[in-house]
């Protein structure tokens, strides 16, 4: 069962250690390009802030965002900001976040968030964790994948071979580190491949981070993964 409280305890960790990162950057940092492809560093950041509210919005009972364009157009609004600015905004936004999370509530209840994508409510933080924790690698600051907290990244691989399972497009697929191991893809009708390396490369293959050049695959070719 899912230990809402403690992943919140995660999060506010996690933002700790992504603010005290980027206040270590100047202005002319936070205009340089980032590893996600057409976003700087102040996109990241802005998205960081504005995904805390929209969180908010799911746990409160609100459309997560108004609608796909009134998001885009947020993060581009708030990219270009100067350092002290984005940093204000990811705190106090993720302040907001903890102190509606903390509110008492049903935790076991479904809520919507993105694209009819539903969930349960105690899953709403490990999803922040998440945004958290792949961002702070993204913005290419020194913080790597191999970085990550060991909880988070088994937690993380589980989360996204379930998102895969059953793809018609993934053939079925067995990953493993060599101790631990997930199955993700089609489930019937065609031998398994088997991709093995790192807990961080299989990771940044099922996140889009990475692509696989790390990884030894069995069976077939390394899988081509749909986008997130």
């Amino acid at each position: 069962m899912t230990d809402h409280a403690r992943d919140l305890a995660s999060v506010h960790e996690a933002t700790d250690r992504l603010l005290i990162a980027v206040g270590k950057l100047d202005n002319a940092a936070v205009t340089e390009p980032s590893r996600l492809p057409g976003w700087n560093r102040g996109h990241v950041l802005a998205h960081l802030a504005r995904n805390a509210d929209a969180l908010v919005n799911v746990l409160e009972g609100r459309p997560m965002y108004v609608s796909g364009e009134a998001r885009d157009v947020d993060i581009e609004r708030d990219a270009p900001r100067p350092l002290d600015v984005q940093l204000a905004d990811v705190r106090e936004s993720a302040a907001r976040f903890q102190r509606s999370a903390a509110a008492p509530a049903d935790w076991s209840r479904t809520v919507e968030l993105r694209n009819g994508v539903t969930d349960s409510a105690s899953r709403v933080p490990f999803r922040r964790w998440i945004e958290v924790e792949l961002h702070h690698v993204d913005l290419g600051i020194g913080y790597e994948l191999e970085d990550l907290p060991a909880e988070f990244v088994e937690r993380e691989i589980h989360f996204l071979a379930d998102r895969f399972a059953g793809h018609p497009d993934v053939p079925p697929t067995r990953l493993t580190d060599g101790t631990r191991a997930w199955s993700t893809g089609r489930t019937a009708g065609e031998p398994e491949i088997t991709v093995t390396g790192s807990a961080a490369d299989l990771l940044g293959l099922l996140a889009g981070r990475r692509d696989g050049s790390g990884l030894v695959s069995e069976g077939g070719p390394l899988p081509s993964l749909p986008p997130l």
